[in-house]
């Protein structure tokens, strides 16, 4: 039309979507103002005491007693009225003081004169009487940020991840005469060790979720990182194309160094609790087991010749995450955290599986049938019975 401006036609339509966004929108807040006003569910309360939850997330025993970082997760704000330790009340302090609402977090300290070696137990008791228990099966104090226990934590980080790793990538020179099949069978000995990570890593996972706070819905969360982390590494791995040589033998360090980090935090979780003997036993399995994931990450160049910063990078990528892993699981442990972490290993890992099983079929050509091959049978075997026997070691 004649004199019209290009822009009127699009003016209108704008403000339509502007319009149907805002009074959605309006209708809520009218809704939710009227809910908070009028108070209808006040009908079906019956004198009942609200529902109340705590979840004991950090527990620190030093010179001055016990300390308790404690998260609440109840329907309405709680109030902590007692402490018993060992059947017994004691004074306490509140950081920070009041009510507690849904999700919030506090610390709780009690100067109570704990023994070294022994058990103790910790009840917390609110206002309305409702009582939740928190054991402390053996009594050590608990590891501090001074520079003696972060170098100490970095060697056993060290030995844990990255000496292994490295060990298994010192069998470069040796494997790279390998014919076919027994490049299929290293090929196919990477999926067997990443399907057992992937299958560890997710277990555990769930079983950390189930000690988390409700209102983190633990199994829901470490679904959704893992389904995350798997989309997400696949989408970058293949944005030119599916990863080879260098480029994949990089996603499957990445994949081990997140499943290396729930490996650190297992370890300095049991140091902070206690379990110095179970530590140093966790940490000779944990180093048996990770030397066949440096066989898996060589598997993907052996038809290449990396410089040697590369193999420096890989070691790194696959074994650094264990010391902070480490760090993290005796300085600042908490399971909800724990296992977001060992969800989104199990997610890389998973991803690696299928950029490694691709690679495999396009090597032989044979399509999805190169995994029945009696070579890729017998590493699958191989790889998946090396970590279950390497795994007996590292699980009580």
């Amino acid at each position: 039309m004649a004199g019209s401006s290009p822009d009127a036609g699009a003016t209108v339509p704008r403000r339509a979507y502007l319009l149907w966004i805002a009074v959605p929108l309006a209708i809520l807040a009218l809704a939710v103002a009227w809910l908070i006003a009028a108070d209808p569910l006040s009908a079906f309360r019956n004198g009942a005491p609200p529902v109340e939850a705590i979840t004991f997330e950090r527990t620190i025993l030093d010179g001055n007693g016990i300390r308790v970082l404690v998260r609440a997760g109840g329907s309405e704000p709680m109030k902590i009225a007692q402490v018993q330790v060992d059947d017994a009340y004691w004074q306490f302090t509140q950081e920070p003081s009041g009510p507690l609402a849904r999700g919030d977090t506090a610390w709780i300290s009690v100067p109570f004169p704990w023994v070294l070696g022994e058990a103790h137990a910790i009840n917390i008791v609110t206002n309305t009487g409702a009582t939740f228990a928190h054991e402390i099966p053996v009594a050590v104090p608990t590891p501090t940020r001074d520079t003696i226990s972060l170098t100490s934590q970095i060697l056993l980080g060290g030995f844990v991840g990255i000496l292994p790793v490295a060990i298994g990538l010192m069998f470069y020179p040796a494997l790279r005469g390998v014919g076919r099949d027994g490049m299929t069978f290293l090929l196919s000995l990477t999926v067997g060790l990443l399907a057992f990570l992937f299958v560890d890593a997710f277990a555990d996972a769930l079983e950390l979720a189930g000690e988390a706070a409700a209102l983190f819905q633990g199994s829901t969360m470490v679904v959704l990182a893992a389904t995350a982390s798997f989309l997400l590494l696949l989408a970058v791995g293949r944005w030119k194309g599916a990863p080879r040589g260098l480029a994949l033998a990089t996603f499957i360090a990445l994949g081990i160094g997140l499943h290396n980090l729930g490996e650190g935090l297992a370890i300095g979780a049991a140091f902070a609790a206690g379990a110095a003997g179970l530590g140093t036993f966790l940490v000779l399995g944990f180093t048996l087991h990770n030397i066949t994931e440096g066989i898996g990450i060589a598997a993907p160049i052996l038809k290449q010749r990396p410089p040697l910063w590369a193999f420096a990078a890989l070691t790194l990528l696959a074994g650094a995450p264990a010391v902070v892993g480490l760090w993290i699981g005796s300085l600042a442990y908490a399971p909800q955290w724990s296992a977001l972490a060992l969800a989104i290993g199990a997610g890389a890992i998973l991803q690696v599986i299928v950029e490694v099983g691709a690679m495999l079929a396009r090597d032989r050509g044979e399509g999805s049938r190169a995994l029945l091959a009696p070579s890729a049978m017998a590493g699958l075997l191989a790889g998946a019975g090396f970590m279950y026997v390497t795994a007996m070691l590292v699980k009580i």
